[in-house]
């Protein structure tokens, strides 16, 4: 790489090889191997399975609600369909999809031949596919799935008319504390990666944008989720052992749960939203040909982000009586947020100012994630407005806004992640002109899908139903055509990804002549990474000034 600030020195002191015969061809993939580039594969492609299934269960809540009346599915399953859709794209598709980005990418980004503890690295991605299973194969059970969502709010999740003692509530529990064990494990692992073995001279601050993502994010998993872990496993007593923490008839308080459930999940949207930002932040500055403005602020801004997000999970009840002065201190809390994520907005729109953009597939899906999240960010500042939260709760606007913010630009991000990659992960290229097709009939498709859920909710639409009112039957219309085409959306992207790594072209070592540690090496990249463990030798740079495309390969300073 050209004005390339890193010089190479052997490697004493480092392990020579973790990774001693490994099955070599496509066995790898399904033995238990520690090579975390391994590892992240085997979480893309897992993860992708399920997303696939998720998004199937999706078309059928879709197609359930194309008429107002229920002439689909049964009540009890239409509630299964959506338990199982929510938890699957959240804890079987996004977070452990990130998971697997991260563990391919983040040793090669800091100079690391591999992940601080490869053993505890396979072990969690090997609870991720027994836990999917498990999840569904509770449809197969006499009373059917969990049917309470995927917050699972007692009393509703505590009810077992049939008091058959395994049920659907009972194997989600179990799959979702599964899953939590290992992000868990894998948040230990990352966070010691990123801490401990960077390459000599790759200070904190020469880090890529995307590690200082991963690293606020996976310290937010450390710190809050224990406490779903936990709020599953009492629940889990309640329904198996008889006790009475969340019983509220039995002295239990289901808003505990409520509490204890929103102080992960409010920042686990957070989990998912920094690495997809981290991802912004690579393909953008590679696409416009300018280093990322103001690398330092966006760097700072995603710890503001993890820690601000801790403070705001009261939102979730401000109508589940909270005080009122808990209702402004969370309001502020909650708007305070949109500050360092504002940072990072500005930071990609100066970015993009007066670069020499090449609208390639991974720049078209940042592009796009970025234009979809601006409007997901506001309204999300709308819910954090008590007055305006009261009239929607519980209502398709805040449904719209979710998916938003997770599907239309967290998914978005990923799909710009892999097809900035790919080239990297496969040694292929993949087919322009296909991931082009992918881009716009997901981008179509995903504003078609969750943009009409903004009116139907300001109009009183109730979410979780499967019928409703005949007056509401438009914009459904609307928003299940959208989530049909956002299924075809997906084929082309499945015969352009199998067909590129079996006859793609060969790609260079550095095709879009982008910067970072891991365009240094072949791709696919060795088994070990680096013959000789880089030293980083490049001093921060003012983005505010600097303009070489090729300036920085240790990371964009």
């Amino acid at each position: 790489m050209a004005n390339s600030p890193i010089e190479s020195i052997p490697s004493t002191g480092e392990p020579e090889s973790s990774h001693s015969q490994p099955p070599t061809g496509w066995r790898r993939y399904f033995s238990f191997s520690t090579d975390h580039k391994v590892i992240g594969i085997q979480y893309l492609v897992s993860t992708f399975v399920f997303f696939l299934i998720g998004g199937l269960l999706a078309m059928l809540i879709r197609a359930e609600l194309l008429t107002p009346e229920l002439n689909l599915v049964s009540r009890p399953l239409y509630n299964g369909l959506f338990t199982i859709h929510g938890t699957m794209m959240i804890f079987l598709w996004i977070i452990p999809c990130l998971a697997g980005l991260a563990n391919y990418l983040v040793p090669l980004m800091i100079g690391a031949r591999d992940m601080a503890f490869p053993l505890l690295n396979a072990i969690a991605f090997w609870i991720v596919p027994p836990s999917g299973i498990l999840l569904l194969s509770s449809f197969l059970l006499p009373d059917g799935t969990a049917q309470a969502g995927w917050w699972s709010y007692p009393p509703v999740s505590i009810q077992n008319p049939s008091g058959h003692l395994l049920n659907g509530e009972l194997i989600w529990l179990l799959s979702v504390t599964l899953l939590g064990v290992s992000s868990i494990l894998g948040g230990v692992n990352f966070v010691t990666t990123i801490v401990r073995m960077r390459a000599p001279g790759m200070t904190y601050f020469r880090m890529p944008i995307f590690v200082w993502t991963v690293l606020s994010a996976q310290l937010l998993q450390l710190f809050c989720l224990p406490s779903l872990t936990g709020a599953a496993i009492l629940l889990f007593f309640d329904l198996a052992l008889g006790t009475s923490f969340f019983k509220p008839f039995q002295g239990g308080s289901p808003l505990l749960y409520q509490h204890l459930f929103w102080f992960y999940s409010h920042p686990a949207v957070y989990v998912m939203a920094l690495p997809a930002f981290g991802i912004f932040s690579e393909v953008i500055p590679a696409f416009a040909r300018k280093p990322l403005f103001g690398y330092r602020s966006v760097a700072i801004a995603s710890f503001g982000i993890a820690t601000v997000s801790i403070f705001v999970w009261v939102h979730h009840l401000f109508a589940s009586g909270t005080p009122g002065w808990m209702r402004m201190a969370f309001m502020f809390s909650t708007m305070l947020v949109a500050v360092p994520t504002g940072i990072k907005v500005f930071a990609w729109t100066a970015t993009l100012w007066k670069g020499k953009l090449h609208l390639d597939a991974p720049m078209l899906f940042a592009l796009g994630g970025v234009l979809m999240f601006v409007f997901g960010g506001i309204t999300g500042v709308m819910l954090g407005a008590v007055p305006f939260n009261l009239h929607v709760n519980n209502t398709y606007f805040v449904v719209g806004h979710f998916h938003y913010i997770v599907f239309n630009t967290i998914t978005m991000a990923i799909f710009a992640a892999i097809y900035y990659w790919f080239p990297k992960i496969t040694g292929r290229m993949y087919a322009e002109g296909w991931g082009k097709v992918h881009f716009w009939l997901t981008f179509i498709g995903a504003n078609l899908a969750f943009l009409p859920m903004h009116p139907l909710g300001l109009q009183g639409m109730v979410r979780r139903i499967s019928s409703y009112a005949p007056q509401y039957e438009g914009w459904n219309i609307v928003a299940s055509l959208g989530a049909f085409l956002l299924g075809i959306a997906t084929l082309p992207f499945i015969v352009n990804i199998i067909g590129s790594c079996l006859q793609g072209r060969k790609a260079t070592d550095n095709p879009w002549d982008a910067t970072g540690l891991e365009w240094t090496v072949s791709s696919p990249p060795p088994v070990e990474n680096f013959e000789e463990i880089p030293t980083v030798t490049s001093p921060p740079y003012d983005y505010g000034k600097s303009r070489a495309p090729t300036a920085v390969a240790a990371g964009q300073e």
